[in-house]
């Protein structure tokens, strides 16, 4: 077993629970629009559910790239629990335990999204200064520019800035259909940037 197996063991069942968490507050909603009882689910709370679930697999994949980079340290463990951690608090929020007792998933999300938010923000900046200090300890060989060249890196470069700055807008915007515009915005530039990340 590879010191990555052994970090994967620990962070990959909590990711794995944070998927599932998101997944299990889609499903409540799909049983519970289909029950008796009326409930407006909008846009707001499922944008941010979806933001979430394309950032764990974003972060999986980016642990996967650093996997040689990794020992199996107690401080490495203590740090990727950590981490992940924080993803399962924060995808355990997404949606009402209760669903029924929230006739509108847009007061609920008015209450929790800066948690989310926050935790979203925090992680991904742990995720950089852990990536800095792996790179400075432990640097990989220089690889060949993919075919995205210098213009593909513009581009994620970029969307990597415009991800903080819309989450950090999000933290202090309250205007719920700017946050429905800036929680779609997220969506396609994280999606795009992790496409565009294996062709740089």
């Amino acid at each position: 077993m590879s010191a990555f197996d052994l970090v994967f063991a620990v962070f990959g069942l909590l990711l794995g629970l944070a998927v599932a968490e998101v997944l299990g507050g889609f499903a409540r909603v799909l049983k519970l629009k289909r029950s008796a009882k009326p409930v407006r689910v909008g846009w707001l709370t499922p944008l941010l559910g979806l933001f979430v679930m394309l950032d764990l697999t974003s972060f999986w994949g980016m642990a996967f790239g650093m996997r040689d980079q990794m020992d199996a340290s107690y401080l490495t463990l203590v740090v990727v629990l950590a981490i992940v951690g924080v993803y399962h608090l924060v995808a355990s929020v997404i949606f009402p335990d209760e669903p029924e007792q929230w006739p509108d998933f847009d007061d609920w999300y008015d209450r929790q999204n800066r948690l989310v938010i926050g935790g979203l923000l925090g992680i991904n900046i742990a995720t950089m200064v852990v990536q800095g200090v792996l790179d400075s300890i432990h640097p990989l060989p220089e690889t060949p520019v993919g075919p995205a060249g210098d213009i593909g890196f513009l581009f994620y470069a970029g969307g990597a800035m415009s991800l903080f700055a819309l989450l950090i807008a999000l933290l202090f915007v309250h205007n719920r259909r700017w946050n429905v515009a800036m929680l779609a915005a997220l969506n396609l530039i994280l999606l795009s940037t992790s496409i565009l990340e294996d062709y740089i």
